[in-house]
């Protein structure tokens, strides 16, 4: 019996980070859409579309077990009701089925990004290696399509009874430009995959990969049109190379301070409205986007949420509304206008209980160590000031991933006042969110 026991195979404990294989699957559906799309409907695998979303499903369970009943967190479970509660309230809102599951599907990546609370993205090191090829080939993608055209570029498939168009899935007012989609098959989709796609590579690259695949990255966002990306992507360049200058054991703390302040672009939208507000907006001008968002985007749907629900100003309307639920599967199509900034699109669908998270998210945030998130936080709001991002829905992932830390175990009042620990270790990051690693061991060694 001894020696049989002595020689036992050891078992091996397999253990899926399903948080993992959900973003990851998001990612390469999302970022690759058009090809997706043009052959599951050809080969009629179109349910494998909907296979990210299945693995959402679970993510919501662990959510629940995780972050509601392990950690015991008052505000998960608030934040799990709030969004139950606003999923019936736009049900009535928008009256009809197809519209309450498409804001149930809508809202499942928020449960993904949820469930990164209590670990650091770049522990995930086969997820990495997904959004590095995210990165590149988003980029040959863009690039090829300068010289071809896709043969997914127009076509048309369904959704949930609505027919949808490959190239015509986010809104946005004509003009001239020619409007490169790469994989993706929309040029703002190809130009979001290829900024977070590098971000995140980048923290663990050096400074001359980082200037050389930067270079290539702003010149493929620049032919896609995406102004918005473009902007952002140069000033996280140029903020990676000033973080990179300081000390070592200054970085952190510099990273932190960019994702503080960038919470000032929320209020972006209000001081353009103050400031130019009536300005009409010349067709194919320089400043026609931005304009008609001020004029438009950013203030129609309070006068329709004024005519429609006047409670709703601060209770909100309910998931899916002034989204595209609303848009493709609500007799209130008519009242749909495109909300082109994020923060302004939750406010309409859940009111001030989301004035009150974002407050808890920023004070989460000073004592946030992961530098991935703290890094995404300072993009996502960067970029959100003139986009909605709930589509495509690694858009509204990544969001949630960024704020996750309002939900860590470590985040938890007791702990803060007494300085003791939870069961559960703190990451050890080493301070270098915009820098190449210091250390084999915490970021896998210099490439």
């Amino acid at each position: 019996m001894t020696a049989i026991a002595l020689h036992r195979p050891r078992m091996t404990v397999i253990s899926l980070n399903i948080e993992a294989i959900a973003l990851g699957s998001y990612l390469v559906r999302d970022a690759f859409g058009g090809v997706m799309r043009y052959y599951t409907s050809i080969l009629h695998l179109d349910a494998l579309w909907y296979l990210p979303d299945g693995i959402a499903l679970i993510c919501l369970v662990q959510f629940v077990a995780h972050c509601i009943l392990r950690n015991r967190s008052t505000l998960a479970f608030l934040v799990f009701a709030q969004i139950l509660l606003s999923l019936v309230l736009g049900y009535f809102m928008l009256g009809t089925a197809n519209a309450a599951m498409s804001s149930f599907k809508m809202m499942l990546p928020v449960f993904v990004g949820f469930c990164f609370c209590d670990s650091s993205l770049g522990s995930y090191r086969r997820l990495l290696l997904v959004v590095a090829a995210t990165f590149y080939l988003s980029v040959i993608g863009v690039l090829l399509t300068k010289f071809y055209v896709m043969p997914w570029v127009g076509f048309k498939y369904e959704s949930f009874g609505a027919v949808r168009e490959a190239g015509r899935l986010w809104w946005s007012y004509g003009g001239d430009d020619q409007r490169l989609m790469g994989f993706a098959a929309d040029n703002t989709m190809a130009a979001f995959f290829i900024l977070i796609s590098f971000t995140i590579t980048s923290i663990r690259k050096s400074t001359g990969w980082c200037l050389l695949f930067g270079a290539a990255a702003e010149y493929a966002v620049w032919i896609t049109t995406s102004k918005t990306t473009f902007i952002v992507l140069s000033l996280y360049l140029v903020l990676l190379v000033l973080v990179r200058m300081l000390p070592q054991e200054a970085r952190l703390r510099a990273i932190r301070n960019i994702a503080l302040w960038s919470f000032v672009a929320i209020l972006v939208p209000i001081f353009l409205i103050v400031l130019v507000s009536g300005t009409p907006a010349v067709p194919h001008s320089t400043l026609y986007s931005i304009l008609d968002r001020i004029n438009n985007s950013w203030q129609l749907p309070f006068v329709y949420l004024m005519q429609l629900m006047p409670i709703g100003v601060i209770t909100g309307c309910g998931a899916g509304c002034f989204n595209y639920p609303q848009q493709l599967f609500s007799p209130l199509a008519a009242y749909w206008v495109p909300v082109d900034n994020f923060y302004i699109g939750t406010y309409l669908m859940f009111g001030f209980p989301f004035v009150a998270f974002m407050v808890l998210v920023f004070r989460a945030t000073f004592t946030t160590t992961d530098v991935y998130k703290l890094t995404l936080l300072f993009v996502v709001n960067m970029f959100t000031i003139t986009v909605l991002n709930y589509g495509p829905a690694s858009g509204l992932l990544i969001i949630a991933l960024s704020f996750s830390d309002v939900l860590a175990r470590r985040s938890m009042p007791a702990r803060a006042a007494l300085g003791i620990g939870t069961g559960v270790p703190l990451p050890v990051h080493p301070a270098d969110g915009f820098s190449a690693g210091t250390t084999k061991a915490a970021l896998g060694g210099s490439r």
